[in-house]
């Protein structure tokens, strides 16, 4: 029979310390956030199409601690041209998904992917 103890990880019958250590390595050092098949689908479904009509050139992928980047390049020398972010932390709030411009301004924002990702329909409206 096994004790739960907050702190240390359970104690078994000998009243030894029993410590998982996946758990332990997940605190101490956490999984970065990644993008899930179906979000990378939707973003790599736009990035064809602008790939397609030419407007865009190059991606590039960025996992960190705290969120997961899809940067768009439309040189491969140049500053992203627009960057889609997941921020797991934002999404009880704003919204886990916005798409952030050169600047570094948030241009759109949202809890649904694939709403958030219909801001490149208007653009390329725009443009036409």
């Amino acid at each position: 029979m096994t004790d739960q103890n907050e702190h240390t990880g359970t104690t078994d019958r000998r009243g030894r310390i029993v410590i998982d250590l996946s758990e332990y390595r997940e605190a101490r050092d956490p999984m970065p956030v990644t993008f899930h098949r179906l979000e990378l689908n939707q973003i790599l479904r736009v990035y064809g199409r602008m790939v397609g009509e030419g407007e865009w050139r190059d991606y590039a992928i960025d996992h960190f601690r705290d969120k997961a980047v899809f940067s768009v390049f439309k040189r491969s020398g140049d500053l992203p041209v627009y960057q889609v972010e997941k921020n797991p932390k934002l999404a009880q709030k704003q919204g886990a998904f916005s798409i952030v411009n050169t600047q570094g301004r948030i241009l759109k924002r949202g809890h649904d992917l694939a709403q958030v990702m219909k801001f490149f329909d208007k653009v390329q409206k725009l443009r036409d």
